[in-house]
């Protein structure tokens, strides 16, 4: 088992997405990013603990892919505005990449660097991507959302 970790607006849209793969064998919302350690929703939502609203991922790569988790993230956000996910604003919501080890940094900002030069977007991709820290797993509430509250998100 392998653990991936990407930001791309509110978590719960997310984890639904990520949810629905063949390979996945489990997913959990949190925070990562910022600068305090253990930060409840509400700290985040201030915009002050630096922050983003992520989901972990645990895939057996020998089903999934890591660049086809990639793929997935990149076709399931905007990744060209800073800050905003749909009507979602502030920096817990940017786009992140956040990566395990050199073999995924390397196959992310790959990936940007082809994205960007595709010509799919008119502006440039902001997604950062960035060592993955310590992962603070979101209250229990926002674990699984989507399946508790069926509803519609950004996803």
């Amino acid at each position: 088992m392998e653990k991936a970790t990407f930001a791309a607006g509110c978590f719960w849209g997310v984890q639904a997405l990520f949810d629905r793969l063949e390979g996945v064998e489990s997913t959990r919302v949190g925070y990562i990013g910022g600068n305090i350690d253990n930060p409840s929703y509400e700290e985040v939502c201030t915009d002050k603990t630096g922050h983003a609203e992520a989901v972990e991922i645990i895939y057996n790569s020998s089903i999934i892919t890591y660049q086809q988790l990639l793929e997935v993230f990149w076709e399931n956000h905007n990744p060209t505005t800073l800050n905003k996910e749909g009507s979602d604003v502030g920096t817990q919501y940017r786009s992140a990449i956040f990566y395990h080890n050199q073999k995924q940094q390397k196959k992310a900002q790959q990936s940007k660097k082809e994205l960007n030069a595709s010509g799919r977007y008119d502006d440039p991709i902001v997604t950062e991507i960035i060592s993955a820290t310590n992962f603070y797993e979101a209250e229990e509430y926002h674990q699984d959302y989507l399946k508790k509250n069926p509803g519609s998100c950004h996803i």
